[in-house]
């Protein structure tokens, strides 16, 4: 009994800690363990599961979450849904501005990598397009199976719709009830991220020490330059321009529930559940957010953006290929067009470098030595990329929102 009482009491004290406070002990923990015993690989192991179980459960949330929202029919997707669309692509765009903007201000050239295992890259937009195209129709348990959230999308709304048209209330309720199972295993999941970010930190600290900020350490300033200014600068700019109130209280509060997280697990669709999560906690309606964040972890890729204009301008100064204003801005519109497209292309935003750098008439295999470099710096490029994306998502969805109640004439939140 005392054993019981033991156990009962330190899980209602892990419980009662601030989960923010719990992952930034496991980052110190993680850290620690990784300069002082990087022989422990075993510690890994955390990581590697919860990664795994986010990653498992993602595509069945995201299915069981839109299908139940449709199928109760409850909500008004029409304009909300049409002003998350336009600041997902315009925080896009502005992004491809600023990496390209930073990138005359500081030009940078790369060592590239002599060798590298790299998969094929798409050869044109019209590949990306059609790679997107064939995963919406691709069978939908292969979907899930494969966390193709495109094709995830298409088919839990058709599935929804048609559940909502063709089957009685009871039937609906039983898929709402479903969702609300699938989203209290992600609850459960996590309460115990401390864990799991503990191990992802300390594979990354025992595996590159501190070598990665010192190796290609001008192109990675460019990049986590320009994301941070996209993510402290431009986005809040949008979210004032939209409401016209103060938006860093909704940005920062993004920044530590999801750029945290999404930082060390270094994966949108895996950060899908925490934004539900969060969304949640902020109030927002379940049949919206449950469509416009995965539709987020999709296409609102401003992170990617930055590194595919960020990569090919650095190529080209290499070269010594000089850049017009023009040029310049072609490229930002195919950023924007082939991060929008990332998430269909097997190797994510790297694989799309390729695609800009021909532009400027770039050899392949040169190109597919940037992306080399990239994954050689991938560790803290992907991880700030993945973060911006992931939090951003949160943001715009909900700037739409609260944008739609205020001209309702409902109250805005006063702290986020």
């Amino acid at each position: 009994m005392e054993n019981k009482t033991l156990i009962g009491s330190v899980v209602g004290f892990y419980n009662s800690v601030s989960l923010i406070i719990r992952i930034i002990i496991g980052i110190a923990v993680g850290t620690v363990l990784g300069l002082v015993f990087p022989g422990a690989s075993w510690l890994a192991v955390f990581g590697d599961l919860f990664v795994g179980a986010l990653k498992a459960i993602a595509p069945v949330l995201v299915f069981a979450l839109v299908s139940s929202s449709l199928a109760k029919g409850s909500s008004k997707l029409d304009k909300r849904f049409g002003i998350v669309i336009i600041l997902y692509v315009i925080s896009t765009l502005l992004a491809s501005l600023i990496a390209v903007t930073a990138s005359f201000i500081f030009p940078v050239s790369i060592t590239f990598a002599q060798q590298a295992e790299i998969t094929s890259a798409p050869a044109g937009i019209g590949q990306v397009l059609k790679n997107l195209l064939v995963n919406a129709v691709s069978n939908p348990v292969d979907a899930i199976v494969r966390a193709n959230y495109i094709g995830i999308l298409v088919w839990a709304s058709i599935f929804g719709l048609a559940v909502k048209n063709f089957t009685s209330e009871s039937t609906c309720a039983m898929f709402i009830e479903v969702a609300q199972g699938v989203s209290q295993i992600v609850r459960w999941i996590i309460n115990l991220a401390p864990f799991g970010i503990l191990g992802l930190v300390f594979t990354t600290v025992s595996t590159n020490g501190l070598s990665i900020f010192t190796n290609y350490g001008k192109l990675l300033a460019v990049l986590v330059g320009s994301m941070l200014v996209m993510f402290f600068i431009v986005s809040p700019m949008i979210v004032a321009i939209t409401l016209k109130r103060n938006p860093y209280p909704l940005v920062l509060r993004c920044l530590r529930e999801s750029g945290i997280t999404a930082f060390f697990t270094r994966s949108s669709a895996a950060n899908i559940p925490v934004n539900m999560e969060l969304c949640k906690k902020l109030g927002l309606d379940e049949n919206m957010y449950s469509v416009s964040i995965p539709l987020g972890a999709t296409i609102n890729m401003d992170g990617a953006a930055i590194t595919i204009a960020v990569m090919t301008l650095a190529a080209a100064n290499t070269l010594g290929i000089s850049v017009d204003i023009p040029t310049a801005l072609i490229l930002c519109v195919l950023a924007t067009l082939g991060a929008c497209g990332a998430s269909g292309v097997a190797g994510g935003s790297l694989l799309l470098i390729p695609l800009a750098c021909s532009l400027f008439g770039i050899p392949n295999d040169i190109a597919m030595q940037v992306v080399a470099v990239g994954f050689i710096i991938g560790v803290v490029q992907d991880s700030m990329e993945t973060a911006l994306n992931s939090a951003s998502d949160v943001i715009f969805t909900a700037t739409a929102e609260f944008y739609t109640w205020k001209k309702e004439g409902r109250t805005l939140p006063e702290k986020f």
